[in-house]
């Protein structure tokens, strides 16, 4: 009998590589450049966000880290300025295991993401994951319509060919999981140690770790649909 799952989606900052701690870091380096200070907290709320939602999200961020009138466009060139070595960012627990059991049960899997291109394909290939994803789609490939707008999603399901309603996204933002949720998928929530007090209501399942999900565990998630 044929899997009732077409296709994996997979977020990537904080799901699939450890970069959401490093990416708040250079961001507080950024606000303090500029006499500021940013909390966890309050950049953790616009976590997955890119594109015109992150330009309409910016004074609300500068409102709760009592920066108002901080420019976007400072913040970014204090925050390209910073000095990180991104090629050190470690792969997420679980993701090789669960890209692997996908891969032998011949489920296509592929990333949508709030970050570029480039950026996904820096990392997969780094991780030698290049050849477990048949589709690699970030805001830019979509106009710049990054999350909580669903554009990444359905562009990486198109690619795969698959049924939203018949698909999966992982994710660890509560954004993220709008936008899948706004594509038409079942979500599963792994927050990282940014993202775990975002509100997760809106997702079918909350996780600890991608070491707690399986392919039939995910395989459960949409027959529970029919």
């Amino acid at each position: 009998m044929s899997s009732p799952l077409q296709a994996v989606v997979f977020d990537f900052d904080g799901l699939v590589i450890d970069s959401e701690l490093v990416i708040y870091e250079m961001a507080a380096g950024a606000f303090a450049a500029h006499g500021h200070e940013l909390t966890m907290e309050a950049w953790a709320a616009g976590v997955g966000v890119s594109g015109e939602e992150a330009d309409a999200w910016w004074p609300a961020i500068c409102e709760a880290a009592g920066a108002e009138g901080f420019a976007l466009e400072d913040f970014e060139a204090a925050y390209r300025a910073q000095a990180r070595d991104l090629d050190a960012i470690p792969l997420m627990p679980g993701v090789t295991e669960l890209l692997k059991a996908l891969h032998y049960e011949g489920v296509p899997c592929g990333v949508a993401s709030s970050s570029n291109r480039e950026w996904l394909v820096r990392h997969t290939t780094r991780f030698g994951l290049t050849s477990y994803f048949q589709t690699l789609v970030g805001a830019d490939v979509v106009g710049g319509r990054g999350k909580p707008a669903p554009d990444v999603y359905l562009r990486a399901l198109e690619d795969l060919g698959a049924d939203p309603a018949r698909s999966v996204a992982l994710e660890d933002s509560a954004h993220g999981a709008a936008a899948a949720k706004a594509a038409g998928m079942a979500v599963v929530a792994v927050p990282s140690e940014l993202t775990r007090h975002n509100d997760f209501s809106h997702v079918d399942l909350v996780v600890s770790t991608l070491l707690d999900v399986d392919v039939e565990l995910l395989e459960s998630l949409v027959a529970a649909r029919d």
